[in-house]
């Protein structure tokens, strides 16, 4: 009786710190999930032909939004919940599912501290290469100056993120317009490895993921199923359209001359030196977008845990760890474990996802109306978003020829 009246909910149920509006929720979803993978898309990119590029964009966007409803639903059914407690109440049950769920609450954790120790660790790295500021001082800066929006809770958050995409829009118009200026290269049309293929739909779908963030706009959107569905596709295609685009004048601008240093290294060498400048106000806005999700994200994950805690308490147990490794691994003797971490990670990632489309199928079959995919989220598609997940996976760690 109790799990049906959580599953039979409805939007007075759900309970948010503050709602956020359309264009809020969309700039949560486009800021987790714009971040380094868009840099690394280019180079693979120029390894395959133009028309695969285009046909792995398309099939990333379908699968992407499959999976992120998926999620969004799960959450739906559990008023918010975030990934920790979804898990918790489908598919971690009895004393063993107790164990698990703090096996996965441990690994989601670490998961996501590693990540934005790397958020941190690059944003110093611009602050030195600009400005020749130390490391240790960027991250203290950047902490300070950006880590704090999320002290201020859900409603700022979705306000620097809206803003945040706004400038990255502008920033990746800047740099077509200037990719037009100068003398373009024919896009490729060679097809080189499968390899290649799968590790592009690998790099383009972590390029496109944020799931961790889809509870965050379910329960910011206080369950309004119209703003749920616009949040997940609209800020998935904006994401894939600043793929396209900055693979688009990558290629256009440097042909076959795009290397592994990243796509706004690559323009800087054929545009001009401004570009550099631009790259890095690019970074920043990516990483600092990146860096708010995460940490808002896993913020919620350990109120939810531990609910007589207050969130800005939980903010600290994030936000001082993530700074704290980070600084650590400007110690040469930690710098390959802390690289080694941030690869762990990922996988973790990865794996969490499955749970959640396990999970999600379980709470499908028990409860068959769909509020927000309907026959989109039947088994089917179920097996479709696990198989490409394991793809996205096996290209991760293949070899590029």
């Amino acid at each position: 009786m109790e799990a049906e009246q959580a599953i039979a909910c409805n939007e007075t149920e759900f309970k948010s710190e503050a709602r956020l509006n359309y264009f809020e929720s969309i700039g949560v979803i486009v800021g987790h999930g714009v971040g380094a993978g868009i840099l690394s898309v280019p180079y693979l990119a120029s390894r395959n032909p133009w028309w695969v590029v285009l046909l792995i964009l398309l099939g990333a966007f379908a699968v992407n939004i499959l999976l992120h409803l998926m999620v969004a639903e799960l959450s739906y059914r559990h008023q918010g919940a975030q990934f920790v407690q979804c898990l918790q109440r489908t598919i971690f049950k009895g004393k063993v599912g107790k164990v698990l769920t703090w096996v996965a609450f441990a690994l989601l954790g670490l998961s996501v501290i590693l990540n934005c120790c790397s958020y941190i660790t690059g944003v110093a790295t611009v602050f030195y290469n600009w400005f020749g500021l130390p490391m240790w001082a960027g991250m203290l800066l950047y902490y300070v100056f950006a880590g704090l929006v999320v002290f201020f809770g859900m409603k700022a958050v979705g306000i620097s993120e809206k803003y945040c995409v706004f400038a990255l829009i502008a920033v990746m118009i800047v740099l077509t317009i200037a990719t037009f200026t100068i003398g373009l290269n024919p896009l490729p049309e060679t097809f080189v490895h499968i390899n290649n293929v799968l590790a592009l739909y690998g790099m383009v779908s972590f390029a496109l993921s944020s799931v961790m963030s889809v509870p965050t706009v379910v329960k910011g959107s206080g369950g309004n199923k119209k703003q749920i569905r616009v949040s997940v596709i609209a800020g998935t295609g904006i994401n894939v359209g600043l793929v396209f685009i900055l693979t688009l004048i990558t290629l256009l601008a440097c042909g076959s001359g795009v290397t592994t240093d990243g796509a706004l290294v690559d323009l800087s060498g054929k545009i001009g030196g401004w570009v550099g400048i631009v790259g890095y106000v690019f970074t920043i806005l990516a990483l600092s977008t990146s860096l708010w999700a995460n940490t808002l994200n896993l913020r919620d994950i350990i109120h939810e845990q531990f609910t007589k805690l207050p969130r800005r308490l939980c903010w600290v147990i994030v936000s001082l760890p993530c700074l704290a490794i980070a600084l650590i691994s400007l110690i040469p003797v930690f710098g390959a474990s802390f690289v080694a971490f941030a690869r762990v990670a990922s996988v973790v990632q990865i794996v969490t996802n499955l749970a959640i489309v396990v999970a999600y199928g379980v709470t499908r079959r028990k409860y068959p109306d769909s509020p927000l995919l309907g026959k989109w989220g039947s088994i089917a598609f179920q097996v479709v978003v696990i198989a490409m997940a394991i793809v996205a996976t096996v290209g991760s760690i293949l070899t590029v020829h």
